[in-house]
């Protein structure tokens, strides 16, 4: 999984932008502003992250106002995705109204979400206690409509169909459907409309900079 924290901030947001193929310089990114909701709750996540690590004299305010943007970006989407959730390049949401994701959910690089998802945690009720476990998505997944994952881990560049229900972990290139989720398919070929190059971060685009569309 790609971790957010290895890249810049203009490196996640021009990685985001390419997901909804216009390129990924800086013009793509204003567009994106102006005219994309779900790209905006994105941005107002990265920009509250960076702010977060930026510390100093300055971060707390910052990043107090940040917070407040990022929870008028949900609002305007009809979306739940906390500030503080661990989310890789190049994340594409799709239409988004409905979508919920648990703030300590992880999400990799070049993940596909679609309206209505939910990313839950699972509480496990132990003699001992409760034990919270939190979803992971690996790189290049791919979630439909209204699909829900429950506490567990999702392998890289899986898909998993619109509405399934995944309570126990799939591993890499599984396709999933069903409630419960089930593997039904072997991934041949990953959905990833528009990847974004998440390899080193040297070599990825910067958001300032003019860059080609992607093909």
């Amino acid at each position: 999984m790609q971790d957010a924290p290895r890249y810049t901030f203009r490196q996640l947001v021009a990685a985001d932008a390419t997901r909804y193929g216009g390129g990924s310089g800086l013009g793509a990114v204003l567009k994106l502003l102006a005219g994309n909701r779900m790209f905006r709750v994105t941005f107002t996540l990265r920009s509250c992250q960076a702010l977060d690590r930026m510390g100093g004299p300055l971060g707390k305010p910052l990043l107090a106002a940040c917070r407040l943007l990022h929870r008028w970006t949900q609002q305007s989407a009809a979306m739940d995705l906390p500030w503080e959730t661990q989310v890789g390049p190049g994340l594409r949401i799709l239409h988004g109204w409905g979508l919920v994701v648990n703030a300590s959910a992880r999400i990799g690089a070049n993940v596909t979400l679609f309206h209505g998802v939910t990313l839950g945690q699972k509480d496990d009720l132990l003699p001992s206690g409760r034990v919270t476990h939190y979803p992971e998505l690996g790189d290049g997944v791919w979630v439909g409509p209204h699909a829900v994952v429950i506490g567990v881990s999702i392998g890289d560049e899986c898909i998993v169909a619109a509405a399934s229900v995944v309570t126990k972990p799939m591993p890499r290139r599984t396709v999933v459907a069903g409630n419960p989720g089930k593997a039904v398919a072997e991934v041949t070929i990953p959905d990833i409309p528009h990847p974004a190059p998440v390899g080193s971060p040297s070599a990825m685009p910067d958001a300032t900079a003019p860059s080609p569309m992607p093909s």
